[in-house]
């Protein structure tokens, strides 16, 4: 029977990364995966929903040059065109994955895993064992329980990538990330979307002064967004709510997703509610067995799955590697305009501190662009400038939050931020002007 240094159930963007990152520090690594390399990210999530974003977002690059004076023929979409250049990107960055794999040595098998109690991992007629198990078996979609479900049919994020035909009406449910970034994904490409939550607002999670913008945003795009009503039951096409009737042709839900918890469930593992109890380090009750990724909260996201993955391996190597702090992850809304954040919201905050948002209407480059919608927020503690969170609403602004982030992970107070050289003309010298504004040194205020 083989043996492993260290055995990684799910190739997700954990899973996969822990074992590279295992195996170039010298690690025997095997890593088991039930579907496909990539996980939900590369097949059924962040990978397909961002391309489709993109294909979005240049419609509407489009239409906004018509209105600076850029004519161009009546835009088509040939939606399977569309459909097929996204399983492209995705194969092509799947065959990227199996080559890393490969090159790196690490022992990779396709299959169903089980997870004996003396560490022994069966996957159809193989055996191996392992020093140490990593569980990254990720998450699936969440579709309530509603009345009459059974009598209608529906997509969740798992099946709607493979459509090849546009949808002329789409409903969605759910007023979370995942629902809103598909209504932003399909309506400018000319799907009539309505999107569904039962709750008094959309984004819930995310930067309360982002969330009417966006709803601005939807509006402008047609999207017909329902708030604050119960949903009743379901029958055939028809959703019965407490505010009336609502027909649909397709409907998709986005109401969120749960872990993954077979093999923890098997092995009799500690549980905070749905998720894995773990410690600082990931370990979870039973010795040498951790657990990453959506099985444990925190920021459900893949760049924080990936580095909870890389800790548990430096942890294991020893090193004393400082753990995941929750308020270093950027969290990412890829709407137009995109939302990025980390840190702490403004009602979250527990000490004096001060706060500066600065809209982007009075940047150069925004205004050169059309892209004026949203604003730099900083949040820093009044009595020794430490960043306690920051968000960036604008174009690109996934990118741009790194420049303050990078500031908190080093150790730096907003100062550091505050007397960095930006080049002129740029989105990111706004960023510096809300800097020098906490001290009320701002230029362009």
């Amino acid at each position: 029977m083989k043996n492993y240094d260290l055995a990684i159930i799910g190739a997700g963007p954990g899973g996969y990364i822990a074992a590279i990152h295992a195996a170039k520090n010298g690690m025997k690594v095997a890593l088991v995966e039930r579907k496909k390399v990539g996980g939900a990210c590369y097949n059924v999530g962040c990978i397909p929903s961002k391309i489709m974003l993109e294909h979005s977002k240049l419609v509407q690059s489009i239409e906004r040059g018509r209105t600076w004076g850029i004519n161009a023929e009546e835009t088509t979409i040939d939606f399977a065109k569309l459909m097929r250049r996204k399983d492209k990107i995705v194969d092509e960055l799947i065959d990227n994955l199996g080559h890393y794999i490969e090159k790196n040595h690490v022992a990779y098998y396709a299959g169903e895993a089980t997870v004996a109690d003396d560490l022994t991992v069966t996957v159809g007629d193989e055996n191996f064992t392992a020093k140490d198990i990593m569980l990254a078996t990720g998450s699936k979609p969440f579709v309530p329980p509603f009345e009459g479900l059974e009598t209608t049919t529906y997509y969740t994020t798992d099946t709607f990538f493979d459509i090849t035909t546009l949808p002329k009406e789409l409903t969605i449910i759910g007023g979370g990330v995942i629902a809103i970034e598909m209504a932003f994904a399909l309506a400018p490409l000319g799907t009539k979307v309505t999107v569904l939550n039962h709750s008094e607002d959309i984004l819930q999670t995310e930067e309360p002064d982002a969330r009417p913008i966006i709803k601005k945003r939807m509006e402008e795009l047609g999207i017909n967004l329902v708030l604050d009503f119960t949903f009743e039951r379901f029958e055939g096409n028809v959703i019965h709510t407490s505010i009336g009737e609502m027909p649909f042709e397709n409907l998709l839900f986005a109401t969120g997703r749960r872990p993954n918890v077979e093999i923890a469930t098997s092995l009799g593992l500690k549980f905070d509610g749905r998720l894995i109890d773990v410690d600082l380090h990931c370990q979870t009750s039973k010795p040498h067995v951790y657990a990453i990724g959506d099985l444990i909260g925190g920021v459900q996201l893949a760049h924080s799955a990936s580095a909870e993955g890389i800790h548990v391996v430096e942890h294991l190597l020893g090193r004393n590697p400082k753990p995941v702090q929750q308020d270093e992850i950027p969290r990412c809304v890829y709407t137009h305009p995109e939302i990025a954040t980390f840190g702490l919201l403004a009602h979250e905050v527990q000490e004096p501190y001060t706060m500066i948002e600065l809209p982007l209407r009075t940047n150069a480059k925004a205004l050169m662009e059309g892209n004026t919608e949203g604003f730099v927020k900083l949040i820093v503690a009044d009595k020794d400038r430490r960043i306690l969170g920051a968000c960036v609403m604008g174009d690109k602004s996934t990118e741009l939050l790194n420049s303050i982030l990078a500031a908190k992970t080093a150790g730096a107070d907003i100062d550091m931020v505050a007397n960095m050289i930006y080049p002129h003309p740029t989105m990111s010298e706004h960023i510096g002007e809300s800097a020098r504004e906490v001290f009320g040194r701002g230029i362009h205020i």
